[in-house]
């Protein structure tokens, strides 16, 4: 059978073998051996008897998981992050609440210019730009190897601008794009500029990949356009690109800083201040922290020295300098995936970690039973709760807290850091400083948290881990992410929620796309369905077309996977509520593979789809998704009108004026429902013919009869919709 993986989610997939349903992919359980075979073979019609039993067994608790994890997963999309800040934070690197930075690139899509300009304000050339620009004006594709946050983003778009001009815009793409697809044709346009931002590479054989980068030259040169990829050094294809390839390193420090202080540092200064000043910013070395303290100049030069002397980071480092006890670090080792979390339910997750620790040398790594544990354990009981004031001070501490403001009697202490970058520092120093006595516990301990714990314990593993894949990305993905995606549901869930989290870090995200891409390519039902539970996130948030392609492509695999791609693509909606541009994207992308399915299996894979997304809640609610949608944006009825209008000539016919009703009934209350009926009636039925406009005047009158649709204004609305007589008062 063909691979489905092979096959590039770009193309429209017309020719798919199996219907939904009856596929064996190459990902799935394996055969059961032959029934018969052997010595002790139980009689043929039993042994396929007891097959079947097994197989039905497995395929229910299978669909029970599954269903399990999406649940979990609609839980942590829906909610409403709040965060709490007490006294002054310095956070300008953080990011809060469930969401990504947007700055100029990150996502793919159009670069306009004024973007562009914000992002080269203080943009200094450093040595070697100018070599750079000669081979990108002579070979039309450029390379730019440097390190992360070296200004190879900026770069890009600089000599973008220098060869089209600063009223140009320019389009990012996504790092996920082969060349091969870059070169196919119609793709680029005509003296237009493109960057692909943090470019992973590919995995093709070397002369695979020089026969594409030839094809995309030529188009390249042949449209007058040009393409400027940023990488690191351990990007892949290397050889390949080398050729095109310049190195990159930031300008000087305090070159920079003199370009961006120009006018901000006042000759009245102290000389002592200057100095320490220029003494600190020589230190520095990504482009962004020096233009920060340039930034802070504009409040006084004490305020820009306090951010150099980053008396956080200090605190941090001495506190480890200081050799803490193990009583001490593992609950701040534990708080690092555990910030937050009410204390009480901090306590047992350090206690069970103390027992992966106390474990780390026995040849067994299962907890040890009760009898088993140390006789001393129960005569070391300290005051631990007490130590929190002394412990790491100005790292964490317990305070009072309340999930919900106004239930001051439900408030409870919680252990938390004193701000979100020392969560950060405390595991950039873990990483360093400590070696396999601590992580090989850490990482059972993590193991355990995420097959067993809460969803809330859950959440902030995955947080804690999404922070440490800066530090440690490969471990990250080898040891936690590639064990936790071909796991239980709870497993799966923690996987997609470290992705998400990991989009909130610009050079994470293309790790975090290239990982979920890589489950979807024959590693099992279990990972592929973890690719889809992260598409339907940030993920997809950041790289649309992406994730639209590719879980429309996992919707031709085999049922368990179709599933739960059909389910990520409602989630996808869902969670565009405060993002209507991005929902019409998606509307638009559903009905465009609707409307060009060819008839037979694709087509009905297509409305089954639709008849889920028309059907779809919001999150955490009962409220229908298009109602709520209609109603943030009107411009989407032509989206909505078009895909009811796809459905209501099709089998599901029945099924779409059943979620028609139910819209009308959500609507009735709004006060714009009459514009609202009258906008989707009048894209539902602008390209119908008079035969079909009758029969939707006929049907949807009768179905308004059903008790459930029969609400004062229904039917008035529904006359809005259909612009006809065909009720009566």
């Amino acid at each position: 059978m063909a691979e489905f993986a092979d096959r590039p989610p770009f193309v429209a997939e017309s020719n798919a073998q199996d219907a939904i349903g009856e596929e064996r992919p190459a990902d799935s359980h394996p055969a059961h051996d032959e029934p018969g075979v052997g010595p002790d073979a139980p009689e043929p019609g039993r042994a396929d008897a007891s097959g079947r039993r097994e197989d039905l067994q497995r395929a229910s608790h299978e669909q029970e998981q599954d269903e399990q994890g999406y649940r979990e997963l609609d839980n942590a999309l829906g909610q409403r992050v709040s965060n709490y800040f007490y006294g002054q934070v310095h956070a300008a690197d953080a990011t809060f609440g469930f969401g990504f930075p947007s700055s100029p690139g990150h996502a793919p899509g159009l670069v306009e210019p004024d973007e562009v300009s914000l992002l080269l304000r203080d943009f200094l050339h450093p040595d070697g730009y100018d070599v750079a620009a000669g081979k990108l004006q002579t070979k039309n594709l450029l390379v730019i190897v440097g390190e992360e946050g070296s200004g190879r983003r900026a770069a890009a778009f600089s000599l973008l601008r220098d060869l089209l001009g600063e009223h140009v815009a320019f389009r990012s793409l996504s790092p996920a794009n082969s060349l091969a697809q870059l070169a196919s044709p119609g793709y680029l346009k005509a003296r237009s500029g493109y960057v692909i931002l943090d470019y992973l590479g590919e995995t093709g054989t070397t002369a695979v990949q020089d026969f594409d980068i030839r094809r995309l030259r030529a188009e390249l040169r042949r449209h007058r356009s040009f393409l400027v990829i940023t990488a690191s050094s351990a990007a892949q294809q290397r050889l390949a690109l080398k050729e095109f390839s310049v190195p990159w390193r930031p300008p000087e420090p305090l070159h920079l800083f003199d370009h961006c202080a120009e006018h901000l540092l006042r000759p009245d200064v102290p000389e002592a201040v200057t100095a320490e000043l220029r003494t600190r910013v020589s230190e520095l070395r990504r482009p962004a922290d020096v233009v920060a303290v340039a930034s802070n100049l504009s409040e006084g030069p004490d305020a820009a020295l306090e951010a150099l002397r980053d008396s956080t980071k200090e605190c941090v480092r001495n506190w480890f300098e200081a050799e803490p006890r193990t009583e001490d670090l593992l609950p701040v080792a534990a708080l690092a995936f555990a910030n937050r979390l009410p204390e009480r339910t901090f306590e047992e997750l350090v206690v069970s970690l103390d027992t992966c620790v106390q474990n780390v040398g026995k040849s067994n790594g299962d907890p040890p039973e009760e009898d088993e544990r140390p006789p001393q354990a129960a005569a070391t009981i300290g005051q631990t709760r007490a130590r929190w004031k002394w412990r790491a001070v100005g790292i964490a501490e317990a305070v009072q807290r309340t999930d919900n403001a106004e239930d001051h009697c439900r408030s409870e202490r919680r252990v938390e850091f004193t701000s979100p970058r020392v969560r950060d520092l405390v595991l950039s120093n873990l990483h360093e400083l400590y070696g396999y006595e601590l992580w090989y516990p850490l990482r059972q301990w993590l193991d355990q948290l995420s097959l067993e714990g809460s969803l809330a314990v859950r959440e902030e593993v995955a947080r804690g881990v999404a922070l440490l894949a800066r530090y440690a990305l490969a471990e990250v993905e080898e040891k936690l992410l590639e064990v936790w995606a071909g796991g239980l549901s709870s497993q799966r869930v923690t996987a997609a929620l470290v992705l998400q989290f990991m989009c909130a870090d610009e050079q994470l995200a293309p790790h975090a796309l290239n990982l979920a891409l890589s489950w979807t390519e024959g590693r099992g039902q279990e990972r592929a369905i973890t690719a889809t539970m992260a598409f339907a996130g940030d993920l997809g948030s950041i790289y649309r077309l992406d994730s639209l392609h590719h879980l429309w492509f996992l919707t031709s695999r085999g049922e368990r996977i179709a599933s739960a791609a059909r389910r990520a693509l409602v989630l996808l909606l869902a969670t565009t509520e405060r993002e209507p541009e991005r929902a019409r994207l998606v509307l638009r992308y559903l009905r465009t593979r609707a409307q060009h399915a060819p008839a037979g299996k694709d087509r009905g894979i297509a409305l089954g789809i639709i008849i889920q997304i028309l059907g779809a809640r919001r999150l955490n609610s009962a409220e229908p998704l298009a109602a709520f949608l209609l109603r943030k944006d009107p411009g989407l009825s032509r989206q909505f009108g078009a895909l009811w209008r796809v459905v209501l000539h099709s089998p599901y016919r029945a099924n779409a004026i059943a979620e028609l009703c139910r819209t009308l009934v959500a609507l009735r209350d709004d006060e714009s429902a009459s514009s609202l009926a009258r906008l989707l009636g009048e894209a539902m039925q602008g390209d119908m013919d008079d035969r079909q406009r009758a029969a939707l005047r006929n049907d949807l009158p009768a179905a308004l009869h059903n008790p459930r649709y029969s609400l004062p204004g229904i039917k008035q609305l529904a006359y809005l919709l259909l612009d006809c007589s065909a009720f009566t008062t």
